[in-house]
């Protein structure tokens, strides 16, 4: 093969999989993080920029259009703009669908995160250089959990982590899911795909994010995960409290398991047993710490325990209200 060969071929390559994306991220009351969400876009972009053409999309779920002044007033270098649309719906099913309208007709790929996070400098690189390396039709990546000074130390001895953050994934792995806090997934696809769109009556207690890609995953969506592709989710000091943790942890575990009834990916019967046995474990774990001359992890343990107890009162039917 000769180098004109070549080129040709990774310009088809590359016309296949794209040199664009388009980044959606639905905000509700938080224009403080929104702002600060956007500055780490406008980084991430600088790194891929003009190879990778970019665009941003806010969704204003509020009511009032608040979020408004914020993209009015920040300026920017994204190629493909930076584009307002207003919801107001207080469903995040409809402000996530929105954002997938929008972004798909932007751009060859659309890349989802929250208005509380941050992405890393090379958010946009990793994600791409992982739907090359993997001819995929979706990438996802890891969530980070971080806290400002000066929250309580327990937060950090205790591994409040397991509850918050995503198992770890091994680079490369074929995923049955993606976050949609840090994901991408091709234009393409979502346009083939019409039915794959976020549940509405899903959108106020939560888990249609699960069963988006649980969903489009049995529908052929072909998922990769990126150790690369790093987000950060910033705690302000209200949530650094053990009252949020548990409610959080409770709402976390209820979610859940309504996602897996939804989607059907486990039975009642199979959910019932799965958080029992981690009812059990949570309530013996202080005693196993302590026997193992460790600290007892109180909080910790309640926690888990609100977890499990969420995801058992999920089978009976009741649904948490989303946090």
């Amino acid at each position: 093969m000769d180098g004109t060969d070549s080129v040709s071929g990774e310009a088809a390559f590359n016309k296949q999989m794209g040199t664009s994306v388009a980044v959606y991220v639905c905000t509700f009351r938080r224009n403080e993080p929104l702002k600060r969400l956007l500055d780490s876009l406008l980084v991430a972009s600088g790194a891929v920029q003009p190879h990778i053409e970019v665009a941003v999309v806010v969704v204003d779920d509020n009511p009032d259009g608040r979020a408004s002044a914020v993209v009015d007033n920040f300026g920017h270098d994204f190629l493909r703009g930076l584009h307002y649309r207003h919801t107001g719906s207080r469903n995040i099913s409809t402000a996530r669908n929105m954002g997938l309208e929008t972004a798909m007709e932007l751009a060859d790929w659309v890349a989802m995160t929250d208005d509380d996070q941050v992405v890393s400098p090379v958010w946009i690189k990793a994600l791409f250089e992982a739907a090359h390396a993997h001819n995929a039709d979706a990438i996802t990546g890891p969530a980070h959990i971080r806290y400002e000074q000066g929250t309580p130390s327990w937060l950090d001895a205790q591994p409040f982590d397991e509850i918050l953050e995503a198992q770890p994934r091994v680079d490369g792995e074929r995923m049955d899911t993606c976050s949609t806090g840090n994901s991408m997934l091709k234009s393409s696809w979502l346009i083939a795909h019409p039915e794959s769109r976020f549940r509405a009556d899903l959108g106020r207690t939560g888990g249609e994010d699960m069963v988006f890609y649980r969903t489009a995953v049995d529908n052929g969506l072909a998922a990769f995960y990126s150790t690369e592709a790093e987000i950060f989710q910033m705690q302000p000091p209200e949530r650094a409290t053990f009252g949020y943790m548990v409610r959080v942890s409770h709402w976390l575990g209820n979610s859940a398991a309504l996602s897996n009834l939804e989607s059907g990916s486990a039975s009642r019967p199979r959910l019932v047993l799965r958080h029992g046995k981690q009812l059990v474990q949570a309530l013996l774990r202080p005693l196993g710490q302590l026997r193992s001359r460790q600290p007892a992890q109180l909080r910790f343990a309640t926690a888990k325990a609100a977890q499990a107890a969420g995801g058992l009162v999920a089978v009976a039917g009741f649904r948490a209200k989303h946090i």
